[in-house]
């Protein structure tokens, strides 16, 4: 929110009682406790000089090299900051939402300076990962025109009146078992190691066999429409130009007049703030 000063890495405490992580649209944030290790280990070997906002990125760069077969990688600077503001209400006004049509994905990006080539771009990541039920409840009953039926029957599966668990964002990476039930012409494509960090999320787009409305809507736009053609059409491309685009989002700079500080702990700052 006030650029990549590891804000979201905040717990909640006396001065700050509900941190950016607490707001619903952060759900699917987890592995603080990693970030947590890792800090752990570089304030032993060399105290006060790695942020963690640093540290944030260069997880980021390695997990995208590594979920990738090292197609995507990037060089990063450091030398960022920790912030001190972190409010979970700010975070759920500004950050792009799963229910969000594509103008209002467009607007939210160019807020940040980043094109509607670049917010397909980023959203390729979806190829990995998980989301909570909650987060397309309205996908569940989406017409044939957004959704393929044989899919959203599958969501539907997964996601039992009254339960919120995390789903796989790439049908890809479901359970054997429950692809062959619903969408048995998708079994060849299942893999048994999941998250692969590639290009499958445009095909599936395409395919309408995407978890959110915000992926869904990105067909609707035409020059949006045309990206997630090109990215599909062109997996090496979209290895490349999402390196850059993460590398970009890295550089987002703290507001103009912040101050911000080295943490000990990723999780609070070093002193109070009054």
């Amino acid at each position: 929110m006030q650029g990549c000063d590891g804000s979201v890495l905040l717990d909640a405490s006396y001065d700050n009682p509900h941190p950016e992580k607490e707001a619903p649209v952060n759900i699917g944030l987890a592995a603080f406790d990693v970030l947590e290790e890792i800090k752990a280990a570089v304030e032993k070997r060399c105290p006060g000089v790695v942020s963690c906002s640093d540290i944030l990125i260069y997880a980021a760069r390695d997990a995208a090299s590594i979920l990738s077969n090292g197609h995507v990688h990037f060089a990063v600077p450091a030398g960022r900051l920790d912030g001190f503001v972190s409010k979970a209400e700010e975070a759920q006004a500004e950050l792009p939402d799963s229910t969000h049509d594509v103008q209002q994905l467009i607007d939210n990006f160019a807020r940040k300076n980043f094109t509607v080539e670049e917010l397909v771009i980023l959203t390729g990541a979806h190829s990995i990962g998980q989301g909570h039920c909650s987060s397309f409840t309205g996908r569940l009953s989406e017409p044939p025109s957004q959704i393929n039926p044989a899919y959203r029957d599958l969501l539907n599966y997964k996601c039992p009146q009254g339960s919120n668990p995390p789903v796989a964002n790439n049908v890809r990476d479901e359970d054997y078992g429950v692809v062959a039930r619903y969408m048995p012409g998708f079994t060849s494509r299942v893999r048994k190691i999941p998250d692969f960090l590639d290009n499958s999320f445009y095909h599936n787009n395409l395919a309408k066999i995407v978890t959110f409305h915000s992926d869904w809507t990105l067909l609707t736009n035409k020059e949006a429409f045309g990206h997630v053609v090109e990215y599909a059409e062109n997996a090496t491309l979209w290895d490349e130009d999402f390196s850059d685009s993460l590398l970009k989002l890295s550089k987002l700079p703290m507001p103009a007049g912040s101050t911000g500080e080295i943490r000990n702990k990723c999780s609070v700052v070093n002193h109070r703030l009054y």
